[in-house]
């Protein structure tokens, strides 16, 4: 048995090097909007080596109060998840009653962006609420989770994004989403405000619960810097645009979405393979794949996959939201610069303590905690 830790020797700059009797006269803090002209910077598109790392445990990330860690910034949706509690769905022209009923904050943008501040990570969003009482819940929410918000929006165009999740008593769930402000009112073009803390980022995390332009121009901003980018592939049911997948380093499905975007079956490991292959061929080189009470998997081109079992839960009360967990939980690992190895372990962990708790945002796990659980793994 090892003890985890994710304490750094040093910190990971993905595409930026200061240059020599520089430094940085400002930085990504939590009261901090960038500015260009701030920085003294060479930008590079070549990634330097990932840094060795302790592994000691520790309560607290060092780089979470380190003014120099470049953020992990989720540029995604917001949403207030409306929960129906029921023991089955309802058949065709059926009425059922709930158990119960409660609106909670969620979204796959904002669950990434808590998940990734709650494990002692600075965290930036990039997203649009409405000026209603949705708008100020998620507000509240992401602010709670120590979300830094300098980039979240009122719209007064459109109402905030909000979902209908129907959690059935064996905690699996179906949704239906309206998009709201995460979908309508977005400037054709981003500002250079939103693209530089982009540029300046860590790694970005981006979902599609908004308009696939706005994903096409934030994940061109993070190529340009040489900053990674995670893609979840949730969201719309619509086929990926080659121009966004050409951007992404990382496309981060789950079963049902690899065969949609493939239109290949995923019912066998095999089959799920060669769906991966197609994904090659539309340009993505590394896959990482939500399999459930399967587990995960990474899948690189050119190498073996990656495996990772589940780690079980004594009770699952509600899985809304640990796609998004497992997401979020995966991008701090990497961009703290563990193996893939370790990353995805991290990712399972957090995930399986996520789904022990009821909502999407309330279930995103704090740092100690999953180092707590993987210490109890061999």
């Amino acid at each position: 048995m090892r003890a985890f830790s994710f304490s750094q020797s040093k910190h990971w700059h993905p595409s930026s090097q200061i240059a020599p009797n520089s430094r940085l006269i400002k930085s990504c803090s939590r009261n901090f909007n960038p500015n260009p002209a701030q920085f003294i910077l060479i930008i590079s598109r070549k990634q330097n080596p990932l840094p060795s790392l302790s592994v000691n445990s520790a309560k607290t990330n060092p780089s979470a109060n380190d003014p120099t860690t470049p953020p992990l910034v989720v540029v995604g949706s917001a949403n207030a998840d409306i929960y129906v509690e029921i023991d089955r769905l309802p058949k065709e022209g059926e009425t059922i009653s709930a158990k119960s009923g409660q609106t909670l904050a969620g979204g796959k943008g904002a669950n990434q962006a808590v998940c990734g501040s709650k494990l002692s990570y600075p965290t930036y969003f990039v997203g649009q609420v409405g000026e209603d009482a949705n708008g100020k819940l998620i507000t509240e929410a992401l602010q709670g989770g120590g979300v830094i918000l300098d980039h979240l929006k009122n719209v007064s165009g459109a109402p905030t994004g909000h979902a209908v999740v129907m959690l059935q008593s064996n905690g699996q769930n179906s949704i239906i989403i309206v998009g709201g402000a995460n979908m309508s009112c977005w400037p054709e073009n981003l500002s250079d405000e939103d693209l530089e803390i982009v540029k300046n980022a860590g790694i970005v995390l981006l979902q599609r619960e908004i308009p696939d332009s706005v994903n096409i121009q934030v994940a061109k901003a993070a190529r340009s810097a040489g900053i990674p980018v995670i893609l979840d592939a949730g969201g719309m049911d619509a086929p990926l645009p080659p121009e966004l997948l050409s951007f992404v380093d990382i496309l981060s499905p789950n079963e049902s979405e690899l065969s949609r975007l493939t239109g290949m079956p995923t019912e066998t490991f095999e089959q799920i393979s060669e769906a991966v292959g197609k994904c090659y061929e539309m340009g993505v080189k590394q896959v990482l794949l939500k399999l459930g009470d399967k587990g995960s998997a990474l899948f690189e081109e050119g190498k073996e996959p990656i495996k990772q079992p589940i780690i079980s839960a004594p009770k699952v009360l509600d899985t809304t939201g640990a796609g998004d967990t497992f997401t979020a939980a995966f991008a701090v690992a990497f961009v703290e610069g563990k193996s893939k190895k370790d990353c995805l372990k991290f990712a399972a962990a957090a995930a399986s303590l996520g789904v022990q708790v009821k909502g999407a945002i309330p279930s995103m796990p704090d740092r100690q905690s999953v180092l707590k659980l993987l210490q109890t793994i061999q």
